[in-house]
């Protein structure tokens, strides 16, 4: 049995100085802030064509970290998405029968479980809420429990993978 996920939906770094990093991408990228999560000193960033609540998580971790460790610079964890949350309830059931699983989340607009490969690379299974049901998720990325019951009940069988949104014009799709 497989998970079955459909994209990499987004990338979460850690970096050493939060306010350069946001330049960055928002200068380089195009990228817009879509929300901020001060407790945890991060940003979440999004491709101005992306039907994504976010393409982009950055963490600031302060010029101390070391790096390439859980909370030093770089890549932190990638994101598959499934197109269902019934897919995402099977998707713990497969992390946890391979002992890979190792938490679970709602950020509002997403609801996660996360594991990790035999070498310790970190990675999230998630699925997101239909785009017109994010409310006031819209511009924030809580990190809270899930209860992956309830949101079975409430959202089974609703598909939400697969959204572009056109970009502005003259830009190429």
């Amino acid at each position: 049995m497989s998970i079955g996920p459909v994209r990499l939906n987004h990338a979460v770094l850690f970096v050493t100085d939060l306010p350069r990093a946001e330049r960055f991408y928002t200068d380089v990228f195009g990228m817009v802030v879509a929300a901020r999560e001060p407790r945890a000193n991060a940003a979440f960033l999004r491709l101005p064509r992306s039907g994504n609540h976010h393409d982009l998580g950055l963490f600031g971790v302060g010029t101390s970290a070391p790096p390439k460790r859980r909370g030093g610079i770089g890549l932190y964890h990638l994101a598959w998405q499934v197109d269902t949350i019934d897919e995402l309830e099977q998707a713990r059931k497969v992390l946890a029968e391979a002992r890979a699983f190792s938490g679970e989340s709602s950020h509002g607009a997403t609801k996660s479980v996360y594991g990790a490969d035999p070498d310790g690379n970190e990675f999230e299974i998630m699925w997101m809420l239909p785009r017109e049901s994010w409310g006031e998720f819209e511009n924030s990325a809580p990190v809270d429990h899930l209860d992956l019951t309830a949101e079975v009940r409430q959202w089974s069988g609703v598909g939400t993978a697969g959204r572009i949104l056109p970009g502005p014009a003259g830009a190429q799709a």
